[in-house]
């Protein structure tokens, strides 16, 4: 298996990174892709990654934290062709929800992020949460320049992703799709092609059934693996399998 979007350097997984990596390979997690939020967040990256094989990284800049971490697609290549294990771009996009940073500052954001993803041939990890015609029609400005997209943490509409498919977009399962309220959800991951498919944790955030309600670590992505497997109507280890090729064949480069 692998997580393909998790935060390491966040408490308590941080503390706890020994253990929390010796519990993921005991479940077969052979990949651990820990997302860049800020610059203080890659910093931390830069030094967990080196802890184990199977821990690689991004560099990106949230959209929360887009008012106070202003970036170019210069800071973007310089920040990632230092280290051969940052892998991809990102996390970025638009949330329109919280508005924690203002919009403009996240769509200058998002499209510096896109065109340095463009420039270095990596995949770009997508936060959109309420902003999905503006997260759309923004993506769609690049629609001829070979975009490598992923929806992490993907709850948007079935006509989001149809539309999103024209764009040759992934879409990562989080432990959402395990909430029982969360029908429409797994409904359109069952009519997402299996070959799009990857799986998440996004911990310690978003713990799935049956650990809801507690700090979430990558060794839970089996519960999401086992529900979508479910939704698919395919064994676990057809699940496990193709979302691994699926994560190898994006962030191959």
């Amino acid at each position: 298996m692998i997580d393909s979007h998790c935060h390491l350097d966040q408490e308590p997984l941080f503390q706890d990174l020994e253990n929390i990596i010796q519990r993921s390979k005991d479940i077969g997690i052979e990949k651990i892709l820990t997302i860049s939020t800020n610059f203080k967040s890659f910093e931390n990256i830069t030094n967990i990654v080196k802890k184990d094989d199977i821990i690689y990284g991004t560099f990106g800049i949230h959209p929360h934290e887009t008012k106070d971490n202003l970036i170019t697609k210069e800071i973007i290549r310089e920040k990632i062709s230092l280290n051969k294990k940052i892998i991809g771009i990102g996390e970025t996009g638009l949330d329109f929800y919280y508005n924690n940073s203002d919009k403009k500052s996240q769509i200058k954001s998002f499209e510096e992020h896109i065109k340095a993803s463009i420039e270095m041939k990596l995949p770009l990890i997508i936060h959109s949460r309420a902003a999905e015609s503006e997260t759309f029609d923004i993506l769609n400005n690049f629609y001829d320049k070979n975009l490598k997209i992923l929806m992490h943490c993907f709850t948007g509409s079935k006509e989001f992703a149809e539309k999103l498919m024209d764009l040759n977009a992934y879409f990562s399962a989080s432990g959402i799709i395990t909430f029982k309220n969360s029908i429409n959800l797994q409904e359109t991951f069952k009519s997402i092609p299996l070959e799009y498919l990857l799986i998440e944790t996004d911990s310690p955030y978003l713990a799935p059934e049956p650990k809801r309600g507690k700090k979430n670590e990558p060794s839970f992505i089996k519960f999401t693996a086992d529900k979508l497997a479910k939704l698919k109507n395919i064994s676990n280890q057809e699940l496990i399998n193709q979302t691994s090729q699926n994560f190898n064949r994006l962030f191959s480069n």
